[in-house]
């Protein structure tokens, strides 16, 4: 028998920079919810946004009640009265974005790019963003947004497969199959090393990554990377170039968000190739556009999950295509949660996933936990 109290300890935002554990209330699904006990959480760069509140205009939520998190797995407990598609029990991972699908976007499939983005009252939901997330014993997802995990696939791996979505989202804009590609991926953080296994699974014929951190971009070259260029040292253009018969690669994935980054993705790039901008960058960014308009090269740029990317993400990961393990460095409880957000913010020990354990093991699962 599933017993659900009627409180959860939950993380929520404080003044700007903090975030505090506190009692909540546990929220009951509506019809078409599913209620997940939620077991591993990780953060992310946007989460630092989120906590320092740079993510939000106007000032954000009210202090002490919203909860962040948009990376989470765990077990479903409670489902709403029309929900069919999961049963209480099942092992999910959530993915961010629900769009209001009722805009001309939505319907078109792009319901990370929802034109009522922030507005819950016509149906937008992005967990930890728009809406309360995953840092809590808790947390309430429209069942669309679930994705059920193989016993197979580990909750820890399943968190990772959040950020894999954003990396088939990435591949997906470009319209066109990856077999027999060249493809360098700027910056070696968890989206640009997965890009790496991405870009390999997909039929990739050249990967390069590029980065400063030599140990990370030592992992990529684990992950299958070819060409691994640390940005202090080499020339990048001259080694890309000196690889793909002088024209450069075909796709271009920026996934560091740094300021110089869109000049190197566009030099790095065949005449009529494309660039995918996958990170955030923390300001405005000068790039010689002028080079991408005399050489064709096409820019693209890409926000959270696309249409079926994680789901498409559990089945890689399923079938054994994905290493997760070697990305998650750390774990916290739920109570040292500012001790986890200031060791991913100064990648402490090599910080690259953080993952928050807020309930019980991968090993028992528990549907009787009374907080």
């Amino acid at each position: 028998m599933t017993v659900i109290p009627d409180v959860m300890r939950a993380a929520v935002l404080a003044g700007p920079g903090r975030i505090r554990v506190r009692d909540l209330p546990v929220p009951e699904p509506g019809p078409e919810d599913v209620l997940v006990q939620v077991h591993r959480a990780s953060l992310c760069g946007t989460d630092l946004k989120i906590r320092s509140r740079a993510f939000f205009k106007n000032g954000g939520p009210p202090v002490g009640t919203f909860v962040p998190g948009h990376e989470y797995a765990g077990v479903a407990v409670a489902v709403g009265s029309t929900v069919d598609e999961l049963r209480v029990g099942d092992r999910v991972v959530a993915e961010a974005h629900r769009g209001c699908m009722r805009c001309a976007t939505c319907l078109r499939g792009s319901y990370t790019d929802c034109l009522n983005y922030g507005i819950p009252t016509k149906g937008q939901r992005t967990q930890g963003m728009t809406v309360n997330g995953g840092f809590a014993e808790y947390a309430l997802n429209h069942v669309s947004t679930l994705h059920r995990l193989p016993d197979q696939v580990s909750f820890d791996a399943g968190v990772v497969l959040t950020t894999v979505g954003t990396v088939i989202h990435a591949f997906d804009v470009l319209r066109d199959l990856l077999v027999g590609a060249r493809v360098a991926v700027i910056g070696p953080g968890p989206i640009g090393l997965l890009a790496v296994q991405v870009a390999r699974q997909l039929g990739a014929e050249l990967v390069a990554l590029t980065g400063t951190r030599e140990s990370r971009l030592k992992l990529g070259g684990t992950f299958g990377a070819d060409l691994v260029l640390n940005a202090h040292e080499d020339d990048l253009v001259a080694r890309v170039r000196a690889v793909t018969d002088g024209h450069g690669v075909d796709v271009v994935l920026e996934c560091s968000g740094a300021p110089s980054a869109v000049d190197d993705a566009l030099r790095l790039t065949r005449r009529g190739g494309a660039v995918v901008l996958v990170g955030f960058f923390e300001q405005p960014v000068t790039a010689d556009l002028n080079h991408a308009v005399m050489n064709g090269i096409t820019l693209h740029a890409v926000r959270g999950e696309g249409p079926r990317s994680v789901v498409r993400a559990v089945s890689l990961a399923s079938r054994g295509r994905l290493a997760t393990d070697s990305l998650v460095t750390h774990h916290f409880p739920l109570e040292e949660i500012s001790e986890a957000f200031d060791t991913y913010a100064e990648r402490r020990g090599g910080a690259i996933k953080v993952m928050l354990d807020i309930a019980d093991p991968d090993t028992s699962p528990s549907l009787d936990r009374e907080g």
